[in-house]
């Protein structure tokens, strides 16, 4: 019996369907064409590998096997070794770059044209956090004398033939030490990889205790996948935020309409989806999420009992974050404004992006008071987070 079949979303790129039956370079140059981007020669050679991959992975549809019941001698007489991968898997590709340089854009024209039957495309964070809840149902259902990494690898190549990352990141400890056994099962079972990251293989979980573990699974994933580094000269993600407003007073119905209008430039129009955050046995609960941003009322991130953990978790997960309807603060919902003041250090700290609607503008928020002095760092943050130059400066995650 295999994991229970979460589903993984496959995320709507927004392309363009003519030329998309071509491939993603015909469907880039289209674009091009059209005036929706502009020329970039880093762009057209990370389409080219891209439309090379199309072309390998055309009609690709490697068997998927009944899962393994033998035990683990079983299955190693059965699976090849990853330097033998079955049905003649191509390499997949890893796209690594600074961020807005158009990664995801690419790999979405990719996902969106390649013609292969079992497709997945989602955020790397999504799809582990689906591998740990797997783990543990199969745990649950066969308890610890049986390894779960073959029956989680099995129900996720019955899924999915080619798996799409965005945002390919390690930062949990937990992730790490299930990456290489996973992978390497991916792999031996003809699973193609395509991934963004702002993180070069060599650079990945850098510093973190036991890395020196992790390293094979680099080496793994540079045998498996072809690293290209995209060096785009413009951060199209920050043009697009520079030009928009940041913080919308009043929360009225013209706000609602502009926050929409920001959240779908800043995604690229991409459906927005619930997704969850875990980190230490909690959850935060991201309603929207989509490309990177993320979208919250005011109760829903400041109304609950999170702590720095969880904002930071925000923080670093998402480049952007829009916040709807920020009331006026004071001591009636001090409770409300110490976990905002929290967030904004955190989003601060990280070069986080905000897009706001309020009661009010940052420095006549929290006016009364006695914690009203707290505040006012708070107050300069949020002015400071409207300007140019900080909207500017890179997402640290």
């Amino acid at each position: 019996m295999s994991p229970p079949p979460d589903a993984m979303p496959a995320a709507s790129p927004g392309a363009p369907s003519a030329s998309l039956s071509e491939g993603p370079l015909p469907a880039l140059r289209a674009r091009i064409a059209g005036g929706a981007i502009a020329a970039d020669p880093a762009q057209e050679l990370a389409a080219e590998k891209l439309q090379d991959l199309w072309r390998r992975t055309r009609g690709y549809d490697p068997k998927v096997d009944p899962p393994e019941t033998g035990g683990f001698l079983g299955r190693f007489f059965r699976r090849k070794p990853v330097d033998e991968a079955p049905n003649g898997a191509p390499l997949g590709l890893y796209l690594v770059g600074e961020v807005g340089r158009g990664k995801s854009m690419l790999m979405d024209l990719f996902f969106a044209s390649a013609d292969v039957a079992r497709k997945k495309r989602l955020h790397f964070h999504q799809f582990m956090q689906q591998a740990h809840r797997r783990i543990h149902e199969w745990k649950k259902q066969h308890g610890d004398t049986t390894d779960p990494i073959p029956p989680l690898a099995d129900s996720i190549v019955a899924e999915a033939a080619l798996l799409c990352f965005d945002e390919f990141q390690v930062h949990d400890i937990a992730d790490a030490m299930i990456l290489g056994r996973l992978f390497e099962a991916l792999f031996a079972r003809g699973v193609v990889i395509v991934a963004t990251s702002n993180t070069a293989p060599d650079d990945l979980f850098r510093g973190k205790p036991g890395r020196d573990a992790f390293l094979p699974f680099i080496q793994l994933i540079k045998k498996r996948i072809e690293v290209l580094h995209l060096e785009a000269a413009r951060d199209y993600r920050r043009e697009r935020i520079r030009g928009l407003p940041t913080w919308h007073v009043p929360p009225d119905g013209r706000a609602e309409r502009a926050m929409d209008a920001a959240f779908a430039e800043l995604t690229g129009d991409t459906p927005a989806k619930p997704t969850r955050l875990t980190l230490l046995g909690r959850a935060v609960e991201v309603p929207q999420a989509a490309r990177g941003v993320a979208r919250f009322e005011f109760d829903e991130i400041c109304g609950r009992p999170l702590g720095p953990a969880d904002y930071l978790a925000v923080a670093t997960h998402f480049h952007t974050v829009v916040l709807d309807g920020i009331p006026r603060l004071g001591p009636e919902n001090f409770d409300k404004a110490r976990r905002f003041i929290t967030l904004i250090d955190a989003l601060y700290e990280h070069r986080c992006k905000l897009v706001a609607s309020a009661e009010d503008y940052p420095d006549r928020l929290y006016e009364r008071g006695e914690n009203a002095a707290m505040f006012e760092r708070t107050a300069s943050r949020l002015v400071e987070m409207q300007s140019q130059d900080y909207l500017a400066l890179p997402h640290l995650t």
